[in-house]
């Protein structure tokens, strides 16, 4: 049987995009997902057999049962999940609304986890399927205005830690994808912010704000070429539980945990001193 994908996040111009391009270009059933179809209506339209446009929003339970079953219908089954949808509230940690950054927590962190619940079962049952959670090297590193935005993606990558260790005897496979820099519309149309209000912040904080965001399209990441490298990493036996894209996260991510280790050295002597 073909396998199917079910791809959040869908709209051009995204990383979803270009997975969703790269799994029907290589014969795969898959469910194409944004909160409009009319976004996703550009990918689908050369594969009417394999491809389904489906309007979710992540947020939506309802809808994400109804999208489920949508895609079993029509394909009898989900083998991958993939996780995509998210954007980014920038604020200074004092200058953000709770309503803010509770509806980034349920677009990036509690809308996935009904998604993982809501698959899980037909998984369970088969005793296969892979799910991919898109995390960010911001899951790794961060900083100023983007406190809120990172721990998101800390969330996603522990509790996709914990989901691994508990569905692998199902036979299921977890992994979490760190993307770096791509030329999407993360810069510009996915960023959202509070009102910069606390002057104190100007030089830190504020210069990240979304209003003095500037996308001028020269990051390195491809999203037409994270299909195919994704794809591939799915398919492989010794798969990562953890896969960076872009050169320039593998350089983020080596150098952050190496500072932390030695960080961690460098302190270890007092660490011990709370010891019996």
């Amino acid at each position: 049987m073909n396998k199917t994908w079910l791809i959040t996040g869908c709209s051009e111009g995204g990383i979803g995009a270009g997975i969703a391009r790269a799994v029907l270009r290589r014969g795969y059933n898959a469910v194409v997902t944004a909160r409009s179809v009319s976004k996703v209506e550009s990918i689908v339209k050369d594969y009417p057999d394999t491809a389904l446009a489906v309007a979710l929003d992540v947020t939506d339970r309802d809808g994400i049962r109804a999208a489920v079953q949508a895609a079993t219908e029509k394909f009898g089954r989900i083998d991958v999940l993939v996780n995509n949808a998210g954007y980014c509230y920038r604020s200074s940690v004092e200058e953000a609304h709770r309503a803010g950054v509770d509806q980034m927590f349920e677009t990036n962190f509690f809308g996935p986890v009904a998604l993982i619940q809501t698959v899980l079962p037909g998984m369970r049952e088969r005793h296969s399927g892979a799910i991919v959670n898109v995390s960010s090297i911001g899951a790794v590193r961060t900083g100023a205005a983007s406190g809120y935005y990172a721990a998101t993606k800390a969330a996603m990558e522990l509790m996709s830690e914990g989901l691994a260790a508990e569905v692998k005897p199902l036979g299921i496979r977890v992994m979490i994808v760190e993307p770096g820099a791509f030329r999407t519309h993360f810069y510009d149309s996915s960023l959202k912010g509070a009102a910069l209000t606390i002057g104190d912040y100007a030089d830190t904080a504020w210069k990240r704000a979304p209003e003095n965001a500037v996308n001028q399209g020269l990051q390195p990441g491809d999203p037409e070429k994270a299909g195919d490298v994704l794809i591939d990493a799915v398919e492989r036996e010794d798969a990562p539980m953890r896969l960076l894209l872009g050169s320039d996260a593998v350089k983020a991510v080596r150098s952050t945990l190496e500072s932390r280790i030695r960080e961690v050295d460098a302190w270890a002597e007092l660490s011990a001193k709370t010891d019996f």
